[in-house]
């Protein structure tokens, strides 16, 4: 038909990487996820695990069942490896206080229920979660979820990061580069 507009092609959307939970490797999938990229694997984990307790017997970095379940010093010492920093966020900071263009990611560490099957016991565990933008978009990029979750723009991001930091115990790791770390550039004056 003459005179009506040709459709414009549409491009694809971004891939989003995303590896899911295997044994206690929350953290490996975490680090893998945030940089989306498979870099890291139980093994380089556990390599990075010895050169922090080289002379301990039961390393304290990990799970003594060796089955994975790695601490933040895993993951800062990950992050190092790659020229990239981990800061702690202050919660008692107000969330617009953080400049998301200069943060590559985010690793949250969340209270996780344990569970036998069906059966939810009264227990808690520690689980490591990445998010991360890719195109436009922040994602959840939870390995315990079955593919990411779209969580949107730096509003929507914001709410999410509220919300679990009002949940309980939360801690949140910025993944920024070096010099982002150095200049403090990832935070707004108050």
């Amino acid at each position: 038909v003459s005179g009506s507009p040709s459709p414009r092609p549409v491009s694809p959307p971004v891939p989003v990487y995303h590896e899911r939970q295997r044994l206690e490797l929350c953290a490996v999938h975490a680090l893998n996820n945030v940089l989306q990229q498979r870099l890291f694997s139980q093994e380089a984990a556990d390599e990075i695990c010895k050169r922090l307790a080289p002379d301990s017997r039961l390393n304290p970095h990990r799970s003594l069942l060796g089955t994975g379940n790695y601490d933040v010093n895993v993951i800062m010492a990950a992050l190092q490896g790659l020229g990239l920093a981990a800061v702690w966020w202050d919660r008692r900071r107000p969330l617009a206080q953080l400049v998301l263009p200069q943060v590559l990611g985010f690793i949250l560490n969340l209270p996780s229920p344990v569970s036998l099957g069906l059966l939810s016991l009264p227990l808690q565990r520690r689980h490591w979660v990445a998010l991360r933008q890719v195109g436009n978009v922040y994602y959840n990029l939870d390995s315990k979820l079955r593919e990411p979750m779209a969580l949107g723009g730096e509003a929507e991001l914001r709410d999410f990061l509220s919300a679990a930091l009002a949940e309980g115990p939360c801690e949140v790791l910025l993944v920024v580069t070096k010099e982002v770390e150095a200049a403090g550039s990832w935070l707004q004056a108050a």
